[in-house]
């Protein structure tokens, strides 16, 4: 709602002067003292229905009245249930308590919604934009929010209350106004993000790192000042439970999820880092400029535990897990280095790495052997005869997993331990590789990635 610039009519007065002291706090509702009656429009009368003031009717029925517009949004704009359940239960009732307090104070004072209420209608009509619900569903929540407020303040009016309906009935439309020019707004701003300048300018300094052309020219236009360094970081982003929700629209999820990963990337770097995202993942680029003498983990400059944390905070807030191959560059080499994030990305994935920032340094052994060559091969054909004995090959790598504790293995894949042990010793005996023999670990550790990457080679 943006019409607060318009000129304010002011409703009839009611024939009944209710009274003017201060209103006592409804139950469950605002506990904050209303303004004194200068904070008033001159001559203002609250609305009484019923015997009771307008406002004290709505702020104390508020969590069933949002409930009851949340209802019947859902039952009369049906694009609405494509939304995720913690969406509605969560933000959807929180904006709608929000939207009820903001209209019991404009019913108190007689004045127009304040700019910071129809700032956050337009937010929310810019992140249903973005989640691709039509602008028409958009707009009639708003028309249906004010009419169950009215059916709600309403539903006790006696016979003498007419004067205080109609300029009940005024101030709602004027509200209703108001709401849907800033839900239009804000709708027109969701869907059209590239006129943002910053926005665009950003993506035209990535644009010219990951080109390896000069980007001082760039990064005047964006507001930034270059770095020394970036940690350049690829990401392969899980889905969120919603998206796989029956019922539930999985775009809508999926842009979600990456709204609420953008959102908490920009707290934690201040909104320096540059991306490039999609609900799957993407490239994201974190500034950052070498502390004096770094230690033997952080030998590149970068502040890995930072970034780590960094990522991990990212992807509590989408819901999602994140696994990420992350390289150290200057400005300069970020193009070679995206190259090996995202080779370091694949590795981790092809080797089933947990979720989290992965460095070269994390999948060196890997990453050595899913470069082609004859030993690579060879390594692979140790395992070879285990292929038509799933059972023993998956006990192999469980084991490996695991430590070597038989006990673990056993409990991963609810084996009693003495199976554990008769697989162990069919692998020995078909491949001369015994996995209780210490000096034989490292080369069968070697052979499983070997083979990893060669039927990855293969897939590919």
């Amino acid at each position: 709602m943006t019409g607060h610039n318009a000129p304010h009519r002011t409703p009839p007065t009611p024939h009944r002067t209710p009274p003017t002291t201060s209103h006592p706090t409804p139950p469950g509702g605002d506990s904050r003292t209303p303004p004194s009656t200068s904070h008033r429009t001159p001559d203002w009368r609250v609305p009484v229905i019923g015997g009771l003031p307008a406002d004290q009717r709505l702020l104390g029925g508020i969590r069933e009245l949002a409930e009851a517009v949340v209802a019947a949004l859902l039952e009369r704009v049906p694009v609405y249930r494509r939304l995720p359940r913690e969406q509605l239960t969560g933000e959807l009732t929180r904006d709608t308590e929000r939207r009820i307090r903001a209209l019991a104070h404009t019913v108190r004072t007689g004045l127009p919604a304040p700019a910071e209420e129809l700032a956050a209608v337009r937010e929310s009509a810019a992140r249903r934009a973005e989640e691709g619900l039509p602008l028409d569903a958009v707009l009639l929540a708003h028309h249906l929010g004010l009419e169950v407020c009215w059916e709600f303040a309403t539903r006790h009016a006696r016979d003498g209350d007419a004067a205080d309906l109609i300029a009940l009935n005024r101030l709602l439309l004027d509200q209703l106004r108001q709401a849907a020019t800033a839900a239009g707004a804000g709708y027109l701003d969701g869907r059209h993000p590239s006129a943002d300048r910053r926005g665009a300018a950003r993506r035209s300094l990535l644009g010219a790192l990951l080109a390896g052309t000069p980007v001082d020219e760039a990064a005047d236009r964006a507001g930034f000042r270059l770095p020394t360094g970036y940690a350049v970081l690829c990401l392969s982003v899980a889905d969120h439970s919603d998206e796989l929700s029956p019922g539930v629209d999985p775009g809508i999820a999926a842009r979600r999820k990456l709204r609420r990963f953008e959102a908490e990337l920009d707290h934690r770097t201040r909104q320096s880092a540059l991306t490039a995202l999609t609900p799957a993942g993407g490239l994201v680029l974190i500034p950052f400029d070498p502390s004096p003498g770094p230690d033997e983990d952080d030998a590149d400059g970068a502040p890995w535990p930072v970034l780590t944390a960094t990522l991990a905070a990212a992807a509590r807030a989408a819901g999602a897990a994140v696994l990420a191959g992350a390289a150290a560059a200057s400005p300069a080499e970020v193009p070679a280095a995206a190259a090996l994030a995202y080779e370091v990305l694949d590795v981790a994935r092809s080797f089933g790495r947990p979720p989290g920032l992965h460095r070269l340094d994390d999948v060196l052994l890997e990453y050595q052997l899913t470069r082609p060559s004859q030993a690579r091969s060879r390594l692979a054909a140790l395992l070879e005869p285990l292929t038509d004995a799933g059972e023993l090959l998956a006990t192999l790598r469980t084991h490996l997993a695991g430590g070597l504790n038989r006990r673990h293995t056993a409990n991963a894949l609810h084996l009693h331990p003495n199976t554990v042990d008769y697989r162990l010793r069919r692998i020995a005996a078909l491949t001369g590789l015994d996995p209780t023999r210490p000096a034989d670990v490292p080369r069968i550790t070697a052979a499983i990635a070997a083979r990893t990457a060669e039927q990855g080679a293969l897939a590919g």
